[in-house]
């Protein structure tokens, strides 16, 4: 029986590696971010669910590229309404602390800025440690509009 549950979950854990690069697509809800491939197979999601998740995130993006964890939010997204779940069923937040905090700043040519735009205007909470902040002296001012301060990550 353990051997069975292992060989799903190791299949289930696979599937993503069988998709090549070509096949994943712009998603139907945050264009131009979080591609997404069709996994033949998987199993379909109602309508009715709730989704209710939170992404962590203290890792900073390279300069000039995308935070994963932001991508990440927006491929959930996109992947779950092409599934047939109601973008109004999906409340998603990201907490951002450490060294990531530098991809929430208005600073010229923050290329998350795009993203972090599209992500807020589907509902997306956004959310900055302020312990975080305390610690790296970032002001309110000094973030992308829509962008959150919490008291802190753990918050």
């Amino acid at each position: 029986m353990r051997l069975a549950v292992f060989a799903v979950a190791a299949a289930c854990f696979a599937l993503p590696a069988l998709a090549a690069p070509e096949d994943f697509k712009p998603g139907p809800l945050i264009e131009g971010f979080g591609p997404i491939a069709a996994v033949p197979g998987a199993p379909p999601l109602s309508p009715s669910m709730l989704f209710r998740v939170a992404f962590d995130d203290s890792v900073a993006a390279e300069p000039g590229k995308l935070n994963r964890t932001l991508e990440s939010a927006a491929r959930f997204l996109n992947m779950h309404i092409a599934a047939g779940v109601p973008e109004a069923h999906i409340s998603v937040a990201v907490v951002v602390h450490g060294p990531a905090a530098a991809d929430l700043l208005a600073t010229e040519g923050n290329a998350n800025a795009p993203l972090i735009a599209e992500l807020i205007a589907h509902g997306v909470r956004i959310e900055l440690c302020g312990q975080t902040a305390a610690a790296k002296d970032i002001s309110a001012e000094d973030l992308l509009p829509g962008v959150e301060m919490a008291l802190s990550a753990m918050t």
